[in-house]
């Protein structure tokens, strides 16, 4: 028997590659012989470089850079010299969880520590960047991280503004002139799970802004202010990024990558899948154990467990998904391809504790799903997959 450990991190309790580990010795303890392929997982956000260093052979590499208040830090991303391939995880930089709640200022926090660390990646002889938007504290359409990349955002007389979404509402211009040459030579590649526009009830400022600090009278002037940006930036460059699919990500960080750098948005998992080699990996298999912290309706847009169990179904391979918790829609309607939704929690427990003992639980659940399928795994495979590709 051939099994493939895919999980995402399980947040707060395991990452992707303990969830993996945790999930092998759940196998062993039923399969003494089994064959397992470790393949942990990630979605463009939390933990995307690591599970590409471990997968490609690159290394992490540090960076001193500004957080999202403007603070030094030291940030990080992962570099693969073979493919001169730089992972930048926004979060390293200007991380919603490095700011503590009190300090959070949607209108006032930055990106120029993301336009440093690009820069670092560059000065490493970066020839793509994938860029992992997820996490952020901020909310001004990347000018912070343009801005450490040479760009001018300016006002009505000339000056430059200062750092912040708030500070958009004053843009006259946006000098190009400045910006590294080099960033025109480089791809970009976007890796997000959601699709949000950039403006709107459905934008930037709306739906991410209240928990980046912004109170509800907060929200349509900096909506408004994204608004400005858009104007501003489509008339220098021509590009219409204000209704485009994912442009509102990482407080519209997205739009600053697609209208400045010619980005390509992705799914942030299907690219992980791709540049892993997943589908080789599924040759032969038996299943794939996949997972995640909280398996609801938001897996449904793109979350690793659901894109994982996408791969398998084509290649005719069932998927068992393990989760901390689980939405009773998704649990009554499993996506495509799942044959099994295992939650790991056992019985009545705090969520310290669960989190806590998240590694012991995967195992156990692991290790019951094996001797409940009783080899039959590979029955369910073919049936499973013909079952599909008939609806």
């Amino acid at each position: 028997m051939l099994f493939i450990c895919a999980p995402d991190s399980f947040k707060e309790s395991m990452t992707a590659k303990e969830a993996a580990a945790a999930m092998a010795r759940g196998i062993r303890r039923v399969h003494s012989d089994a064959e397992i392929v470790l393949t942990p997982m990630a979605d463009g956000g939390e933990g995307t470089g690591d599970v590409l260093v471990d997968a490609l052979g690159g290394t992490v590499v540090e960076a001193p850079c500004h957080d999202a208040l403007g603070r030094p830090i030291m940030g990080r991303f992962a570099y693969v010299p073979e493919r001169s391939l730089a992972v930048i995880e926004v979060a390293h930089a200007c991380g919603l969880e490095m700011i503590a709640p009190e300090e959070r200022d949607a209108g006032a926090t930055s990106t120029r520590g993301v336009g440093e660390l690009v820069l670092a990646a560059l000065d490493r002889g970066a020839e793509t960047l994938l860029i992992g938007l997820g996490g952020s504290a901020t909310n001004d359409a990347g000018a912070g991280m343009m801005a450490a990349l040479g760009a001018r955002f300016l006002d009505a007389a000339g000056a430059e503004l200062p750092d912040g979404g708030a500070a958009l509402a004053g843009l006259a211009a946006v000098d190009l002139a400045g910006i590294d040459p080099r960033l025109a030579r480089v791809e970009v590649r976007i890796a997000g799970d959601v699709s949000n526009p950039l403006l709107g009830p459905n934008g930037a400022s709306a739906v991410f802004g209240p928990q980046k600090g912004a109170r509800p009278d907060d929200v349509a002037r900096l909506d408004a202010a994204l608004g400005r940006w858009a104007d501003v930036v489509e008339g220098e460059t021509g590009r219409r990024v204000r209704d485009v699919s994912g442009a509102g990500a990482a407080g519209g960080l997205g739009a600053a990558f697609l209208a400045f750098c010619r980005g390509r948005m992705e799914s942030g998992a299907t690219t992980v899948m791709d540049l892993i080699g997943l589908d080789e990996r599924l040759a032969g298999a038996t299943v794939v154990f996949t997972g995640e912290g909280s398996l609801d309706a938001q897996s449904l847009s793109g979350k690793v467990p659901v894109r994982v169990a996408e791969r398998a179904l084509a290649a005719g391979v069932p998927t068992v998904v393990f989760a901390g918790r689980i939405d009773a829609e998704v649990e009554a309607s499993p996506p495509p391809g799942v044959v099994a939704i295992v939650p790991i929690v056992r019985g009545v427990t705090t969520l310290d504790e669960a989190l806590r003992s998240g590694a012991d639980n995967l195992e156990r659940a692991v290790a019951m799903a094996c001797r409940l399928a009783n080899g039959s795994f590979a029955d369910t495979a073919a049936g499973e997959g013909a079952h599909h590709a008939a609806r």
